[in-house]
């Protein structure tokens, strides 16, 4: 079975990621999160942080599949990425149609420069569909409660960030 790529910032990681990462794990034996870095974006975590939110909200959820998952760290074109770390399956997650219309061209365009790498799209569960990371950041910044949008490992790390 072939090895799945997960791109994104994930800055925070959401319960919708982490149900998109789950899902993952039922069509592939290991999955990548991969982090884009982008120099010109400050992120409100680091990479390390990021790596580790994730790396501890799959121990809590699915512990016996923590293994399963890596996190790296990319700066170039996703499909690049994913054949240097030898991952045939792009693992996109879905919310709405407006999220399909973009995932859609973005397939298109990828299956064009590189035919060896399937995109996969996984639907958000239902409780997942209206969460964003950027809302999430930005509730979280006003001192709003974000604990039903994110793991508890990443509302720990938010409410910390706020203190002080």
């Amino acid at each position: 079975m072939a090895v799945a790529f997960y791109p994104g910032s994930f800055d925070p990681i959401t319960n919708g990621h982490l149900d998109v990462l789950v899902q993952a794990l039922n069509i592939a034996p290991k999955v990548i999160v991969a982090i884009g870095v982008h120099p010109g974006k400050v992120p409100l975590f680091s990479f390390e942080e990021r790596a580790g939110l994730i790396r501890e909200a799959i121990s809590e959820v699915l512990p016996a599949r923590a293994g399963d998952v890596s996190v790296v760290a990319f700066d170039r074109l996703v499909v690049d990425a994913a054949r240097a770390h030898n991952a045939h399956l792009l693992i996109r997650g879905l919310r709405d149609g407006t999220d399909l219309d973009y995932e859609m061209q973005m397939a298109g365009m990828n299956q064009q420069m590189a035919p060896d790498v399937q995109t996969v799209f996984l639907p958000a569960g239902t409780a997942s569909r209206p969460i964003t990371a950027t809302l999430v950041r930005q509730i979280a910044g006003m001192g709003g409660d974000v604990s039903a949008f994110v793991p508890k490992v990443v509302n720990a790390a938010l409410m910390a960030r706020r203190r002080p």
